[in-house]
């Protein structure tokens, strides 16, 4: 090994500390980097590549801002926070090297560096606060509450190793402590249960999408990073053209919508699939889930773009569609909303895991009232 190569610690070029490695945030979106903070309150984040350095800025702004994107924007470089970076970073290794090829890997990673001035930092602070004391009112509002931490399992218990037969058995049976215990165990589990959803029987596709929300909500209780890496993992599945998106966009939408406190920042991607024939409906069943404990988070989208969808042919669209207006009190649309309410075409909705057999005028008809018990509060 060529030792020789590594020579220091990284540090904090506004404070010169030692900072720690950075890490995956628990709520990580879609092309978050890695992030850190220094005791000095300097936000810092790791391009591995060195090429992505314009991205990283950008992310460890609106990170130092506490995820608030529109102050982000209004800030001035010098006049509201300073920026550093600090090169030649091994991710692997977390060490800052002289030489850019160690054992045989090119280095060339960076960490990019935001203070935000005293004034600054207090504002985004005030302005998370806020945002937090929001989302916890709406939370209250709709009943929602983390479920509690998975125990830790005793020392002496023999760890179980996943594996396809294993997870197929107790998919099954909807096995969900076992599926829990065994994801604690063996990362693998929850490849292995995504692989389940490709199957030709629709029927079976939301069964397992539904099952895996109630599992993955207790799993991150103790381990987010693999949740957040199998919802990667779909949407990457959903965008390659050359494969199938069965059961991808319902199995997001169902573990967001089991953990909208973390995985909410997910919500805004899914728009990307409603205007596909093939992904519509699931679409427009994953965004009123998400909507049923935090309609706050589909009302920040552009949703305004679907209210075409309650004039589609299809009957599962117009249904979903309204479902989904109700749950997030789009008084908006409320006349077009009434003027389902004649609509009898039938259609199949999953609740809780089941499929229930619906209309579309009743579907109206349940949003209408939703939208008017809003106003009435």
């Amino acid at each position: 090994m060529q030792h020789n190569v590594i020579i220091k610690r990284p540090w904090c070029p506004f404070c010169g500390q030692k900072v720690k490695k950075a890490e995956d945030v628990p709520n990580r979106r879609m092309s978050e980097f890695t992030v850190g903070r220094c005791s000095c309150g300097a936000v810092y984040s790791c391009d591995p590549t060195g090429h992505n350095v314009g991205a990283a800025m950008v992310e460890t702004l609106v990170q130092a801002c506490g995820e608030n994107a529109d102050l982000a924007w209004e800030l001035i470089p010098e006049d509201d926070y300073l920026t550093g970076r600090v090169e030649d970073y091994d991710e692997q290794t977390h060490q800052v090297v002289e030489k850019r090829n160690v054992d045989g890997r090119m280095v060339r990673g960076v960490l990019y560096f935001v203070r935000l001035h005293t004034e600054i930092s207090e504002i985004a602070g005030r302005l998370q606060q806020k945002q937090e004391q929001a989302v916890a009112e709406v939370s209250v509002r709709s009943g929602f509450s983390p479920p509690p931490v998975e125990p830790t399992q005793a020392a002496d218990r023999p760890v179980k190793k996943a594996n396809k037969r294993l997870v197929q058995e107790l998919v099954a049976v909807d096995g969900e402590d076992d599926l829990v215990a065994l994801c604690l165990d063996d990362r693998k589990t929850l490849r292995l249960m995504q692989r389940l959803l490709y199957d030709p029987v629709e029927e079976k596709r939301w069964r397992v999408a539904c099952l895996m929300g109630k599992v993955t909500a207790r799993v991150a209780t103790r381990d987010p990073g693999q949740v957040a890496d199998l919802v990667h993992r779909l949407f990457e599945a959903c965008s390659d053209s050359a494969s199938t998106p069965w059961g991808m966009i319902e199995t997001i939408g169902a573990i967001v919508a089991a953990r909208p406190d973390i995985f909410g920042g997910f919500t805004r991607y899914l728009l990307n699939y409603v205007a596909a024939d093939s992904t519509r409906v699931q679409t427009l069943w994953a965004l009123a889930e998400i909507s049923e404990r935090r309609p706050d988070l589909v009302r920040n989208t552009p949703f305004y773009s679907m209210f075409q969808f309650l004039g589609h042919p299809q009957a599962e669209v117009r249904g979903q569609m309204a479902r989904l207006l109700g749950r997030i009190s789009a008084a908006e649309a409320s006349l077009q909303l009434m003027g389902l309410q004649e609509d009898k075409a039938e259609l199949t909705i999953w609740e809780q895991g089941k499929p229930m057999q619906t209309t579309v005028a009743e579907q109206a008809a349940r949003a209408v009232k939703l939208i008017q018990d809003n106003k009435n509060r």
